[in-house]
């Protein structure tokens, strides 16, 4: 799966004033990202605000990344919750030509024990027409996979990977010692991939890759590349900053970027509120600083 290597964007989702997706807003962005550095596209996950999108409104979305998609790169669509059966039924329902691979959340709220995890993952991984790759985020789910069910999962043939936002580079470790070597491991946590990439993650599923896809791009490359020097140079370029895009909830700072950048409206959907004006002042100032404006 090295079409999954690199930098994968996990696309925002813009709105228009009356709360509609704004598709002439998504194709500026699209081209954006694509002109300036992308390896893959990630859509209706989390930043894509995944949760307050209808199932026709995610399906669209997808048909629309698909037309749009002019550099033929792959795409990870975003299918995952906490009701197995519902999961199961968007599965059955989805169009996945074009679609390269599905992303998976663990379970949330319901708080299910290991071997429900494994025996949830199981049933999406034997459904799925394309390949699984799960997605660990305890930030956000309360709950985290174990690495021993992550080891265990690895051995079904249609997971073929994990996303790792457990923000914990023991857990890193562990996972890189711990996994085959054909498993891939892509890094959740922008701010820790420079670290990860010494420890053999092919990628990022990135937030920041939304907004600074061309020096999120040569950080990926330099540090899979094994240019950690650079790699380490652009890491703290957005080490303050990083931290500035989830104090509102992700994809509130994003959004605050791609307004400040002039790429759209930063507009969000309920419960999730729009940037503040101190969020807006401290993210130009800290743009500005690093020489992102």
């Amino acid at each position: 799966m090295k079409e999954l290597y690199g930098l994968g964007t996990a696309l925002t989702t813009p709105f228009t004033e009356d709360n509609q997706v704004d598709y002439p807003a998504l194709k500026k962005h699209l081209d954006y990202i694509n002109e300036e550095g992308v390896d893959y596209y990630v859509v209706n996950g989390t930043t894509g605000e995944s949760a307050t999108l209808s199932k026709a409104e995610s399906a669209e979305i997808l048909s629309f990344v698909k037309k749009y998609n002019a550099g033929k790169r792959a795409i990870v669509f975003g299918i995952g919750g906490n009701n197995t059966q519902a999961v199961l039924d968007t599965i059955a329902q989805t169009d996945f030509e074009g679609v390269t691979a599905i992303l998976s959340v663990c379970p949330y709220y319901n708080k299910p024990s290991q071997r429900g995890i494994y025996l949830h993952f199981k049933a999406i991984a034997d459904a799925s027409p394309v390949p699984v790759i799960l997605y660990n985020v305890p930030g956000r789910t309360v709950i985290s996979m174990s690495v021993e069910t992550i080891a265990e999962l690895a051995k079904h043939p249609n997971i073929i990977g994990l996303k790792d936002a457990s923000s914990s580079i023991e857990v890193a470790i562990d996972l890189s010692r711990t996994l085959p070597d054909d498993f891939l491991l892509l890094s959740g946590d922008d701010n820790l991939f420079t670290a990860q990439a010494s420890l053999g993650y092919k990628g990022v599923i990135s937030v920041i890759g939304n907004g600074f896809p061309k020096e999120f791009y040569e950080l990926v490359h330099s540090a899979m590349e094994g240019d950690f020097d650079n790699a380490k140079r652009l890491q703290g370029k957005f080490l303050d900053f990083d931290t500035l895009l989830y104090i509102e909830s992700n994809p509130v700072g994003i959004k605050c970027v791609l307004d400040i950048k002039g790429i759209y409206d930063g507009r969000v959907r309920l419960p999730l509120a729009k940037a503040s004006d101190e969020l807006y002042q401290k993210m130009e100032t800290s743009m500005r600083k690093e020489g992102f404006l």
